[in-house]
């Protein structure tokens, strides 16, 4: 059952979403919301800390919060697996594997998980759901010492990271994310529901183990009408980086 909270936020959320609460609007006052919900005030401002760090909700002139956006967003400001973050944002998620094959490591995956010119590695393509419709396409590489245990679940696990260290103690730790704009294959086109050549948000993201053990790598491709990325940054921290495009880089 998720923490109040969370719940709380969820409705504010699905209010927002809908345009209840439209872009510009203010959302109800912090005794209006606690007498809504029956929660304390602390309940309260953690499920309004939650939306505000979400980009969904901002303050200006004073304390009530205003609506910013109605999109949905995923920070990166902490490592959480899509899964991880839907749960979390009380979206319903479903998942599915299209495909899985072993097949020889290439070049790019020998480079990003660290392996020899001759291992075997596991690809699953996944698509992946967000109240119903199909928003996420997963192309993940697992190394060899993986595909026994990605193999053996189902194939409409939900959270593969927190089955992960259910089952073999494998905890994702690190991650690092590359984000571009690419055009719809025909594949990508027909199970995210666009047409062919639409644009697609690219990330694609290595993960390593808390010893720096790399542990998947996947090209992942959302729907540019599902999800936005967040980054929140500072003078003082600034997560995201800008990289040059370098001619001939794979990608």
């Amino acid at each position: 059952m998720p923490a109040r909270y969370a719940e709380i936020a969820r409705v504010l959320r699905e209010g927002i979403m809908s345009a209840t609460y439209p872009v510009g609007a203010h959302l109800p006052s912090e005794p209006e919301l606690m007498r809504t919900f029956g929660a304390a005030r602390g309940t309260v401002r953690q499920a309004v800390t939650l939306l505000a760090a979400e980009g969904l909700i901002g303050v200006r002139q004073g304390a009530r919060r205003v609506v910013l956006r109605n999109e949905r967003s995923q920070s990166f400001a902490e490592l959480h697996s899509f899964a991880q973050w839907a749960h979390l944002h009380g979206y319903e998620i479903a998942s599915r594997v299209h495909s899985q094959r072993r097949r020889p490591a290439t070049e790019v995956d020998c480079r990003k998980l660290n392996l020899s010119a001759d291992a075997q590695v596991l690809e699953v393509l996944r698509v992946r759901s967000l109240d119903g419709e199909p928003v996420l396409l997963e192309r993940t590489v697992y190394p060899p010492f993986l595909a026994d245990e990605i193999e053996q679940l189902p194939a409409d696990c939900v959270s593969v990271t927190e089955s992960l260290r259910e089952r073999v103690g494998t905890i994702f730790a690190y991650g690092e994310h590359l984000i571009d704009a690419v055009a719809a294959g025909s594949t990508d086109a027909r199970l995210l529901g666009v047409r062919r050549g639409s644009p697609l948000l690219r990330q694609r993201r290595t993960t390593t183990t808390p010893d720096g053990t790399p542990a998947e790598y996947s090209d992942d491709r959302y729907r540019p009408d599902s999800v936005t990325f967040s980054i929140r940054n500072s003078v003082g921290e600034n997560p995201l980086h800008r990289l040059p495009l370098t001619p001939g880089t794979p990608r």
